[in-house]
């Protein structure tokens, strides 16, 4: 993830306000007002392009939050028959599915479910295209295409990368591989602005000329951080109209993060401060089990109240990995046990990817609403919650 290897600057906003001893630890706290700011930003790009935006349901899936997401954006987008039934139970409008692989005995409830169906190869779209014919929905078959043109800075996160597993190559289209096919797909950015939209259309669209006659949709994906301060959004609009115009397709967005960007914190309590060569703050937020992307991508999330120079202590979790490890900040006074943490812009994806490994709690969910200080507990979790997924 190209931003978040990067300590992050941004995102504290109306945060800095916020009293952390108002919740449980840890606990995850969304700002309503941040998610319908970015809402508005969307929808708004939308209106004056004519594109649809969906709202990734595998970066935000907040369904608390779905009827104001709903009010402002014309769906969602899934990625196997879990998100499309949360998608189709709980927002409103469409719902567009995309998975790598499926099975044969999810496909007729994905189809029962979604208003685009969109396969990663050939041979799995003429695997189901009878099934999706046979069910008589208006179901809208799509095909991810890889196009062979990376912006990635990360390779892992690069859909482009040499040898990815995802999208069917460009340059292995053909019109027997068309055959059902009404709209391309290609997810090829993560945390990005316009610009590498703008060339990897430029690289791909001659390569997708001869096919674009028979489509009746385009679909760009997410990655776009459309609700960044920086990301030009007028270059976005007349892009988007310019191929409407030329190409008389809908086109499509699929934003994740940009619909909770800057729009959370994750809460925590520092538990001991024990030192070995440096000082450490051993915390009830794990990297592990509370933000596996530190480790993963890896990144170093910002804190809360963070400092220059000060401090300095390095941050981890309570788990027995040993790499269980947040990262070094700086405090403008030593810390003691029982202090309040928060770390920053970990609405999106965060808490989508906790889990409950060597039986760390799952951090507790509530809205507060910077503009009214109303605060709500959404949900709280327990032991029965770390039983339930073992056996």
């Amino acid at each position: 993830m190209t931003q978040m290897m990067q300590t992050q600057a941004g995102g504290a906003g109306a945060f800095c306000s916020f009293d952390l001893n108002r919740v449980p630890s840890p606990c995850f706290v969304v700002d309503e007002a941040s998610i319908e700011r970015n809402l508005q930003i969307l929808k708004d790009v939308g209106d004056r392009s004519g594109a649809h935006i969906l709202s990734a349901l595998k970066a935000f899936s907040m369904f608390s939050l779905a009827p104001l997401v709903s009010r402002y954006l014309e769906g969602t987008c899934a990625s196997g028959f879990f998100e499309a039934k949360l998608g189709r139970e709980y927002y409103d409008g469409e719902v567009a599915t995309f998975c790598a692989g499926y099975k044969a005995s999810d496909m007729d409830r994905i189809i029962s479910l979604s208003d685009h169906l969109i396969f990663n190869s050939p041979a799995q779209k003429d695997r189901f295209l009878p099934s999706v014919k046979a069910s008589g929905r208006a179901v809208s078959v799509g095909l991810r295409i890889n196009p062979e043109h990376s912006e990635g800075e990360v390779p892992k996160y690069d859909p482009c990368a040499p040898c990815s597993r995802l999208g069917f190559p460009v340059s292995q289209l053909s019109n027997e591989v068309m055959d059902g096919v009404e709209g391309f797909h290609m997810h090829t950015l993560c945390e990005q602005g316009f610009e590498p939209l703008a060339r990897t259309w430029a690289a791909v669209e001659e390569k997708l000329a001869p096919y674009v006659g028979q489509l009746k949709w385009l679909n760009f994906g997410g990655g776009h951080h459309i609700t960044r301060a920086d990301y030009d959004r007028e270059a976005l609009i007349s892009f988007i109209k310019d191929l409407r115009e030329r190409t008389g397709l809908e086109i499509y967005l699929e934003p994740g993060e940009a619909v909770a960007l800057d729009a959370g914190i994750l809460v925590g309590e520092v538990l001991d401060l024990p030192k070995n060569s440096v000082d450490l703050a051993i915390t009830d937020i794990s990297a592990t089990c509370h933000m596996p992307d530190v480790i993963e991508a890896p990144y170093r999330p910002a804190m809360l109240h963070e400092v220059k120079q000060g401090h300095y202590y390095r941050f981890g979790g309570p788990s027995c990995l040993a790499g269980d490890v947040i990262g070094d900040y700086s405090r403008a006074k030593p810390l003691q046990i029982g202090d309040r943490i928060a770390f920053l812009d970990q609405a999106h994806y965060s808490m989508v990817k906790t889990n409950t490994f060597n039986g760390v709690p799952l951090p507790s969910i509530a809205i507060w609403n910077s503009k009214t200080d109303e605060l709500r507990m959404i949900r709280e979790f327990s032991y029965e919650d770390f039983l339930g997924r073992l056996s």
